[in-house]
């Protein structure tokens, strides 16, 4: 069983947002199947056929965040080794290429949002950083070529 590794801000957006997808969504989605069926003749019907297929989508996305929720474990940043990249680890790199610094913040896929500069443990260079320590050189492969970053701090 592979566990969701959560910060309690992102164990407690996941648990609001299946709560209301199961309750107004839900709600929503009955509400717009019933509309369209009102409409008449089933066959023909392509409101009601959009409305069983947004149905199906969040039938598909609560699935996935109870999934997500039942697999969730809250991790505090105290309890965590600051001598290597872990997750919720703040890691500053210089790519060893161009000599840009960038600072990711590793997380779940569930709290990944790159506009934040948190990335995925699972994404490539989320993959590559895990367990890297100050001073470390991560070969990172791309699709494009193999990227080097050196780990030039870790905090929390």
């Amino acid at each position: 069983m592979a566990y969701e590794y959560l910060s309690q801000e992102g164990y407690d957006r996941v648990k609001s947002e299946l709560e209301v997808l199961k309750s107004d969504g839900r709600r929503g989605a009955a509400q717009a199947i019933a509309e369209a069926r009102a409409q008449g003749d089933l066959s023909e019907n392509a409101e009601y056929d959009a409305a069983k297929d947004a149905q199906g989508l969040l039938e598909l996305k609560i699935n996935k965040l109870e999934k997500v929720f039942a697999n969730a474990r809250v991790l505090s940043t105290k309890d965590l080794d600051t001598s290597k990249a872990v997750v919720f680890s703040k890691v500053t790199v210089t790519n060893l290429a161009n000599k840009m610094v960038f600072t990711y913040q590793l997380v779940s896929e569930t709290e990944a949002n790159l506009k934040e500069r948190k990335i995925s443990v699972t994404s490539p260079i989320g993959a590559g950083l895990l367990g890297k320590k100050i001073g470390e050189i991560a070969e990172i492969t791309t699709p494009r070529s193999i990227m080097k970053f050196k780990v030039t701090d870790i905090s929390f």
